[in-house]
């Protein structure tokens, strides 16, 4: 049982991370209400294809929970019934959570994709932490990040509720993305303290803090991120997907401290790479943290200059979260690094 931690966590990172995907993909399409109900997809366990399966219908069978769409309204079955010839408003109640009530099929499954593939990462997390019970006499610290990841990633799941709840509200989406980071963080620690291998790392004190302030700036630029894809929402809504090109037009001042502040996070990380490279440290993500640094200002760039083409939008903030964990397995290499360096 305890080999199967590492293959676990790993499969559980992987899992974490399709969802940060499918996520950024929800948010490009604008199909985050493709599901207005939780945990079912419009009362379905598999959702429906079509609007007409959501239209009411005589002599038909409902199952209590189940969802229609009558006159721009959700409505849920009270009880399991057969419907008659004709509606009859006592078998029904008003969705109350919201009044959205819009179906559209490809939001719909495009969510949909999104919740089960967390379901399954929150599956494979549950595997994780039943399997790491057989760690608890030798390294207790790997059972309790287990347990832990695994509630977070039930508290993520309520997040997610009840940002559908809410219709989006933007500081609810922002919150649900920094905590599935959390998770990724938890994950890629269990992955790391499981390796068994030895490493070769070289050690430097500067070096070492100048990564600090990276990370923190990292994380501090992604945050600013966040506030500006809330500024750019409120503008596709008003202005409405035909005009791109108008989105970023008269910014508000924190979109120009995120440009600004882009390129200090590129050259601490340029030097960062230089000073591994020159001391021959072997912190071999640092390089790879710096070319994800580099595609995240590109398609900064593409979304600023050339009207958000297809794809810039996801593709910046999965690169994001790439970075995120690239940054925190080379702290956390640091970190033993150090350690070896004392003890020595």
């Amino acid at each position: 049982m305890q080999n199967t931690y590492r293959p676990l966590a790993r499969t559980s990172l992987i899992l974490v991370y399709l969802v940060i995907l499918a996520g950024a993909v929800v948010r490009m399409t604008g199909s985050g209400m493709g599901c207005p109900d939780w945990p079912k997809c419009f009362g379905y366990l598999i959702p429906p294809t079509e609007e007409k399966e959501l239209l009411w219908t005589p002599e038909k069978t409902y199952q209590k929970g189940q969802v229609i769409i009558r006159d721009e309204t959700l409505l849920l079955a009270r009880e399991d019934f057969t419907s008659g010839a004709s509606f009859k408003e006592d078998n029904w109640a008003p969705y109350t959570r919201h009044d959205y009530a819009v179906f559209n099929a490809t939001h719909t499954w495009i969510e949909y994709i999104n919740r089960l593939l967390g379901a399954l990462a929150g599956l494979a997390m549950l595997l994780l932490a039943v399997f790491s019970i057989s760690w608890w006499r030798e390294k207790k610290s790997r059972v309790l990040f287990a347990w832990v990841s695994l509630f977070a990633i039930g508290f993520q799941g309520w997040l997610g509720a009840t940002v559908v709840y809410s219709v989006l509200e933007p500081v609810k989406i922002t919150l649900h993305m920094f905590m599935a980071l959390l998770i990724a963080g938890m994950l890629l620690w269990m992955i790391h303290s499981s390796d068994t291998r030895e490493r070769s790392h070289g050690f430097d004190r500067k070096t070492y803090t100048f990564w600090w302030f990276a990370v923190i700036l990292s994380l501090l630029q992604i945050l600013l991120g966040t506030q500006v894809r809330q500024f750019i929402d409120t503008r596709s809504e008003i202005l409405g997907m035909g005009a791109k090109g108008l989105w970023l037009q008269d910014p508000e001042l924190i979109f120009y401290i995120h440009r600004s502040f882009s390129i200090l996070v590129l050259l601490l990380h340029l030097w960062v790479a230089y000073r591994v490279r020159r001391l021959q440290l072997g912190f071999q993500k640092i390089y790879a943290s710096l070319w994800v640094l580099v595609g995240i200002a590109v398609t900064g760039i593409a979304m600023n200059y050339f009207a958000f083409p297809w794809g810039s939008q996801p593709l910046h903030l999965v690169l994001a979260a790439v970075l995120f964990g690239l940054q925190w397995y080379a702290l956390m290499e640091f970190i033993s690094a150090s350690r070896t360096h004392i003890s020595s």
